[in-house]
């Protein structure tokens, strides 16, 4: 009778014998919530990238956050694939993370407050840390910020990290932490896929999404922490938290930014200045 009870147990997870071979029978197994490792083995990457290039791959459910350090030269592709995501993203500087995405002068500085295709994201010592190369979405914000506990607790009820309704804050923080940074260097982020006006009275209004299957490709300058918290946005208008997935690629693409570093000539004197500062720290320390 022992025996028949061990054996029985085996197959389950009431032993760690049992608990082992369960664990090891999901090897190989893809949710739609994981990233996958490794990215090479995404199964639908973009027809024009070769899938051994691949750094990064993952969909981001509604109310999640997801990180990782990125290369100079990486190509970054965000997709809203139901038209209900809201990727809120911070950078910092991998190789100097107390230089971070600077959303103030991400606005300021190229006199626009609209993100879109040619947009750099500037950090506070005025270099690009990356640039919007491509955009078929156009509903982004720069002014707003992400949502916060207060907030999410007022709208929702909760805003805590393991609620139903978590604040992008909360996760950034978390993020950040996973990196060795503090809340005190989690700065105010960009969000994309929820589009934001300025009124003629000053007012802000939301403009929500542009729908599914809508996209926004990155080229990093400088090599960089990524953080990307998929929650509502403040603005949303909509009384329930039903944040969609998220599909975060990443891949290696230098040719792309030497293309981009290779029209810099032809792009505003602002723009310009800011790419200089950044090809100009990278010279300094990398022969």
């Amino acid at each position: 009778m022992s025996t028949i009870t061990e054996t029985q147990n085996a197959a389950g997870t009431g032993t760690t014998a049992g608990a082992r071979e369960h664990a090891r029978a999901q090897a190989g197994t893809i949710t739609d919530s994981m990233p996958v490792v490794p990215a090479s083995n995404w199964p639908n990457p973009p027809a024009d990238v070769d899938p051994a290039s691949l750094t990064w791959a993952e969909t981001v459910p509604g109310g999640r956050y997801t990180g990782k350090v990125l290369a100079r030269g990486t190509r970054i592709r965000l997709r809203d694939v139901t038209g209900s995501a809201c990727a809120h993203m911070l950078l910092w500087r991998a190789d100097a993370p107390w230089e971070r995405l600077n959303v103030a002068d991400t606005v300021k500085v190229p006199w626009q407050a609209y993100l879109s295709s040619g947009h750099p994201l500037l950090s506070d010592q005025g270099r690009a840390l990356a640039t919007v190369v491509a955009d078929d979405s156009g509903h982004h914000d720069a002014l707003c910020g992400t949502s916060t506990l207060a907030g999410n607790t007022a709208k929702y009820g909760s805003g805590h990290v393991h609620s139903t309704s978590p604040a992008g804050r909360e996760m950034f923080t978390l993020a950040a932490a996973k990196h060795g940074l503090t809340p005190a260097d989690v700065a105010p982020s960009l969000s994309f896929f929820h589009g934001v006006v300025v009124e003629s009275d000053g007012t802000l209004t939301s403009k929500g999404s542009a729908g599914h299957d809508k996209s926004v490709d990155l080229i990093l300058h400088l090599p960089c922490v990524v953080a990307i918290a998929n929650t509502a946005h403040p603005l949303d208008p909509s009384p329930t938290f039903d944040t969609g997935p998220l599909e975060v690629l990443a891949w290696r693409a230098a040719a792309d930014l030497d293309e981009l570093l290779a029209g810099v000539a032809q792009t505003d004197p602002e723009y310009q200045r800011a790419v200089a500062n950044s090809e100009d720290i990278w010279a300094a320390s990398h022969f």
